[in-house]
């Protein structure tokens, strides 16, 4: 008999997990009161990498998410997805260098680049540096259209999505036996939390502490315009890209920066900056900003694992939802519906904060 699963969140993760979970074979309801998309995904740069993956256990994770991306775009070829590199400067050069130099050891395909070669690339920069990284094979999903993809390919496959607020984890004998919705039950076999800066609240209603931080991040959005960018630009002062719809959209860093005590006075500051590094930009108008709060366990780390001590219970919360996406929703239906723990989920679970 199919196994009844609850995810409670409907963003990238939450819709991944659903995806994997429903196509092996699982009955499944995702609840969430945001709908498709969530609360932190629409607000994420998504940039699709493996950079800064330390230690190399945490990059190997991060690489087989790249695989994984490949592989889901075969199931799902409408998903918005493309591969278009990224330009790196972010960094002081021995910095930047000392990192190429790691990542490149690891496998990572990393080229150095010149201020020729950079301006090949991004024609239309107008700062280009002496020395940058390309990265071909980093990418971009664009997060809430994807995250309604999945969702929407799992009801084809028979999924169900209800668009309400969890008021809490029900609770008998020591296991999650579903949630209480608009006071009436849901019952299941198992419930995933995979609802971002939400899902320390929703757990402590069964006892379970996730320890995760959520900080804002300020991300300006232009009016769509003709295309300036080819792929991901990570400079020294701003991380910026185009999307599918031609906004060009930039953060202090590609988490979005600090609001400070006037976030639309910062962000008029943000766009000024994107536009001067641009050529062509004369006409790019500014639109709208987004302060996104970015579900960040506190360690820095992945949690993707079931909660010790009460039954019933995953939890799959992480700042890079959309990088590992399709790695965790693979991974954890797995474990959820075989017993099957995949050694690069090792050093995530939640039990490695409890002292």
């Amino acid at each position: 008999m199919a196994k009844e699963i609850i995810v409670i969140g409907a963003g990238i993760i939450g819709a991944s997990i659903a995806w994997h979970l429903t196509k092996a074979g699982a009955r499944v309801t995702v609840v969430s009161e945001s709908g498709a998309g969530g609360v932190a995904t629409p607000n994420s740069f998504a940039w699709i990498n493996a950079s800064w993956g330390n230690p190399e256990t945490y990059f190997r994770l991060r690489i087989r998410a790249l695989a994984e991306w490949k592989r889901l775009a075969t199931d799902l070829p409408e998903l918005p997805l493309t591969w278009c590199g990224g330009l790196c400067w972010d960094l002081p050069a021995d910095r930047l260098e000392a990192y190429a130099a790691e990542h490149s050891s690891w496998g990572y395909g990393i080229e150095r680049v010149d201020r020729e070669q950079a301006a090949r690339i991004e024609p239309n920069l107008t700062e280009l540096p002496d020395f940058a990284l390309h990265i071909a094979e980093e990418g971009v999903a664009e997060p809430v259209a994807t995250a309604a993809a999945l969702l929407a390919d799992a009801e084809l496959r028979g999924a169900r999505i209800v668009t309400e607020t969890v008021d809490a984890l029900a609770l008998v004998n020591g296991k999650v036996t579903g949630v209480v919705v608009s006071g009436a039950s849901i019952s299941a076999d198992e419930v995933v939390i995979a609802a971002g800066a939400g899902a320390p609240a929703i757990a402590a209603t069964a006892g379970v502490k996730v320890p995760i931080e959520a900080p804002p991040g300020l991300i300006v959005h232009s009016r769509p315009y003709k295309k300036l960018l080819n792929g991901l630009v990570l400079a020294e002062r701003l991380h910026m890209r185009q999307t599918a719809e031609g906004r060009i959209i930039a953060g202090s860093d590609f988490g979005g920066g600090d609001p400070g005590d006037s976030p639309e006075g910062t962000a008029r500051e943000l766009f000024a900056g994107m536009k001067a590094m641009l050529h062509g930009a004369d006409g790019l108008e500014f639109d709208f900003h987004t302060v996104g709060y970015r579900p960040t366990p506190v360690d820095g780390f992945p949690i993707v694992s079931r909660a010790d001590g009460v039954g019933g219970l995953y939890i799959a919360v992480t700042h890079s939802g959309i990088t590992l996406a399709p790695a965790i929703g693979l991974f954890a239906a797995r474990e959820i519906l075989d017993g099957e723990r995949d050694a690069l989920l090792a050093p995530y679970a939640l039990s490695r904060f409890v002292q």
